[in-house]
């Protein structure tokens, strides 16, 4: 299983202790209006990728309120249409991992400027448009969490016959990959085979990952914590390989 995926792990992990902050509630928010504005539907029934976050936001205690507030925004109920614009920065940190930024702002100047900051304080460097995008493919991922192997291969082949193209399974945790449009009909197998998947998302996987020693591993976790923690920013993608004494180390500190 590669670096990322056992990184986003961890932030799953730690969801409930950042949605206590309110950053997750205002990323969560940002992300169900896009999802009502571009799906054309305020009823997750008719609009998987609403549905998702909805189903996200659930799980994070976010107040039904709120949920509705940010569809209402999305679908431009009440005057107060949404107006985010989709960003995407690309760069290295400290050990030359890879590192892919997606925002949703409504400032692109702010949030660029904010962004090349913390690579600069955090030892990283901004690079241009196509930098490293070319090391990463967008691809659907579903991972289930407490797996025995045996369930594993069951839900994967049933995810498989779904249209998925590869599973991994490590440390209790099975990764299941498929073709970007293929994320619902995967999840939905998961969930007939009898279990809730942690994540299920849309997202970018390196083709090769990059090892790092411990001192690189601690400053590039440290300097992915701080790039997700400005509002603007809504998901990040890295080819950094830690190991797991690296993460361990880094999320009990």
């Amino acid at each position: 299983m590669s670096g990322h995926s056992k990184w986003s792990t961890i932030k799953h992990k730690k969801a409930a202790l950042d949605a206590k902050k309110g950053a997750l509630f205002t990323k969560l928010a940002r992300d169900i209006a896009v999802a009502a504005r571009e799906g054309g539907s305020g009823d997750p029934n008719m609009n998987f990728r609403l549905r998702l976050m909805m189903d996200k936001a659930r799980a994070a205690n976010m107040p039904a309120d709120n949920v509705d507030r940010a569809i209402k925004k999305g679908l431009g109920i009440g005057g107060d249409g949404v107006s985010f614009e989709e960003m995407v920065y690309e760069g290295y940190a400290p050990g030359g991992a890879a590192i892919m930024v997606k925002a949703l702002t409504d400032n692109r100047n702010r949030t660029a400027s904010n962004v090349r900051a913390v690579f600069s304080r955090g030892g990283g460097n901004l690079g241009e448009a196509g930098s490293v995008a070319w090391m990463f493919e967008s691809k659907s991922v579903v991972t289930v969490e407490e797996v025995s192997e045996e369930q594993a291969e069951e839900i994967a082949l049933a995810a498989i016959d779904a249209g998925a193209e590869d599973f991994r399974v490590e440390d209790g945790v099975l990764e299941i990959t498929g073709a970007p449009n293929g994320l619902e009909p995967i999840a939905a197998a998961v969930k007939e085979a009898g279990v809730e998947p942690a994540q299920a998302t849309v997202t970018m996987v390196p083709s090769n990952t990059i090892d790092l020693d411990s001192a690189h591993a601690g400053q590039t976790l440290r300097l992915l914590d701080n790039i997700e923690e400005l509002e603007d920013i809504q998901q990040i993608f890295t080819n950094a390989n830690f190991t797991d004494e690296a993460l361990e180390k880094y999320s009990n500190a």
